[in-house]
């Protein structure tokens, strides 16, 4: 549901291209390019613009930058082992730090609690392919890494010519080189990730060891408020470096205990829209009520953040499932607490959730997940509401279940699976109240459209972003490892920004389909166990009412309807307001019960509501049917 930009993300980014631009300051004017010109030959004059034969000496590289983002100053230094590709970044960022590399074969990344996890899944594996050819400067140095170079058209912009360079490492993804046709400069990498597409441009390149490199960058995904701008403080070429520097570090000492001394602890949850919702205590406070996602970061909103006396730093780029993005500054927690369990300083996200609020018809006060996860091994027991958290050491599973193994997409499990024989990846995603959502980029790529006859339309989640819309569909069947689900509901997203954008992810699995299930999530050894709750068989239902509701004073806010549904059928309009449900209004029958009753009444069951318009109020009958 919730998923934003890590700080960590931003500041490796971008010490990894600040070296990958390595480019001249005063170069001649260059000739025309004759008509044979090939993307070698302009790489090889951009070489020798920016040092010629002075770059066969370079072998590392040791760089300090200090970092300016969403209100946010920082500092951050990188090792760089110039001959295999192989990098180490460290940041501080405000409250955050944290760290990231690749030892050549591994890909790993610290956060600011010292957490330490592979990054395997996802497009990391791309990502640090295009990494390691960069900072081996393999596109002067072809032996070094293996990578498709082509000569694109030439751009036009405010009256300069730039030769433009595409460049798609082996295991990577595609990039692109604008070379400054009169200079010979690298004047910019252009780079589509996983849900965006990043501009990364150079300046202020001074001369360092007899080759030319830029000490000014400002990297942005098209919305300028959140810029990156980085300074670089210095530069050493051919430093000795220490082997041990790239290598995944060990896990720190634990921040983490249950305080009673025992090896476990245990606590009733909320499952509410199909999401967990779980008491907990920061800083020793009255406990608030979070939600609980297993690949979510830890946030608290503005509201609890001044009820602690927690400052919050910065104003940085947040995005969820839905197609807007949001604001979110940093702060720090000494301790949080669920049942007995307690981790100490967190670095929290302060996020304004209200628009989420209505959308969940009950009060938001943040939510925990991954950092949770990390430390302990967690059960959820969907079929008595009931969350434990073990320490790892002490955790034996002695059950039937299945296991499946995962890799990590950034903080969310990600597993092999297969939806009707198409193999693809799913994250396994809490944050989630659907069954299955198939991304965009996966269904068309397979035709899953017209394979699965999806017709209708609607509002089918809604995240920090928003709404999010999808086809309505059902799926013969889904398989997670050795777990298989039989004819999901299946949600066609259609969203063109955002987190459900990602063309590395097939689809997310929710809570719909993980509350038939007793669910233990073991981070350490990155798999899950599914134990399939006795009596499970109803088929899986999507809401049979048609409507989209969030709730609003007075009642509940229709925000979409769906064409042909049965609200379409009773006159209800978007803009509506439902002040009643057979007589129940909002307190007696809350957002949540609603969305079960209209989801869980049988096909044909008629209900009696009161709806104001514009008009005044009325009472309609509105009688549920499958839509899907």
């Amino acid at each position: 549901m919730l998923r934003t930009v890590s700080c960590g993300f931003l500041v490796m980014s971008l010490l990894g291209i600040c070296l990958a631009a390595a480019a001249a300051s005063a170069a001649p004017s260059a000739a025309p390019a004759p008509a044979t010109e090939s993307a070698a030959d302009v790489l090889a004059q951009a070489r020798k613009a920016t040092g010629g034969d002075a770059w066969k000496d370079v072998r590392s590289f040791h760089t300090t930058i200090r970092l300016e983002t969403g209100g946010l100053t920082g500092t951050a230094e990188s090792w760089d082992d110039v001959l295999t590709g192989r990098y180490v970044d460290r940041y501080a960022l405000g409250p955050a730090t944290g760290a990231g590399g690749f030892d050549g074969i591994i890909v790993w990344s610290q956060d600011s609690s010292k957490q330490v996890r592979a990054e395997e899944g996802g497009d990391e594996r791309e990502a640090a392919a295009n990494e390691a050819y960069r900072r081996c400067l393999a596109y002067w140095f072809p032996e070094r890494r293996q990578a498709t170079v082509e000569l694109l058209a030439d751009q036009q912009e405010e009256g300069r010519r730039f030769r433009v360079v595409r460049i798609t490492p082996q295991g990577g993804r595609p990039f692109d080189f604008w070379i400054d046709a009169a200079t010979g400069l690298i004047d910019r990498s252009v780079e589509k990730a996983a849900v965006e597409t990043r501009t990364t441009r150079f300046s202020d390149y001074r001369e360092v060891r007899g080759v030319r490199l830029p000490f000014d960058l400002r990297s942005t995904n098209g919305d300028t408020q959140y810029d990156q701008v980085v300074t670089v403080t210095s530069i050493e070429v051919n430093q000795p470096v220490d082997e041990a520097l790239f290598r995944k570090p060990e896990p720190p000492p634990p921040d983490f205990r249950i305080a009673s001394g025992g090896a476990s602890t245990t606590v009733p949850f909320e499952l509410l829209n199909n999401h967990i919702y779980v008491q907990v205590k920061l800083d020793d406070r009255p406990p608030v009520r979070l939600l609980c996602d297993t690949g979510g970061a830890n946030i608290v909103t503005p509201e609890v953040a001044a009820a602690l006396g927690l400052k919050s730093e910065g104003a940085l780029q947040g995005r969820g499932v839905g197609e807007k993005t949001q604001d979110f500054g940093l702060t720090k927690v000494k301790t949080v607490q669920i049942g007995d369990a307690v981790i100490s300083d967190q670095v929290f996200l302060v996020f304004d959730l209200k628009a989420l609020a209505s959308a969940e018809g009950v009060p938001q006060s943040g939510l925990v997940g991954y950092e949770v996860f990390k430390r302990f091994v967690t059960r959820i027991d969907y079929q008595k509401s009931l969350l434990t958290l073990t320490v790892p050491s002490s955790f034996q599973y002695k059950g039937d279940g299945i296991a499946v193994p995962f890799k990590f997409n950034g903080h969310t499990p990600q597993v092999e699976g297969e939806i009707d024989g198409i193999p693809g990846l799913f994250d396994i995603d809490t944050g989630s109240r659907s069954a299955l959502s198939i991304l965009k980029p996966f269904w068309e790529k397979h035709g899953l459209e017209a394979r699965f006859g999806a017709r209708l339309e609607a509002v089918t989640g809604w995240g920090v972003g928003g709404p999010a819309r999808a086809r309505l569909a059902r799926a013969g069947l889904l398989r997670l490892g050795g777990v298989t689900i039989e004819r999901p509901v299946t949600e066609l997203s259609t969203q063109v920004k955002g987190a459900f954008t990602d063309p590395y992810v097939a689809g997310n699995v929710g809570g719909e389909i993980l509350k038939r299930f007793n669910v233990t999530l073991d981070y350490g050894k990155q798999e899950i166990i599914f134990e399939r709750i006795p009596g499970q068989t109803a088929a899986y239902a999507f809401d049979r009412s048609g409507l989209w509701l969030n709730r609003a004073d007075p009642g509940f806010e229709v925000i979409d309807v769906v064409p042909g549904g049965p609200g379409a059928a009773a006159g209800i309009k978007v803009g509506d307001r439902i002040l009643a449900i057979d007589g129940r209004d909002p307190e007696k029958l809350p957002l949540p019960e609603a969305r079960r009753e209209f989801r869980t009444r049988p096909a044909g069951t008629t209900l009696r509501l009161t709806v104001r318009t514009d008009g005044g109020t009325r009472k309609v009958d509105l009688t549920l049917k499958d839509l899907v």
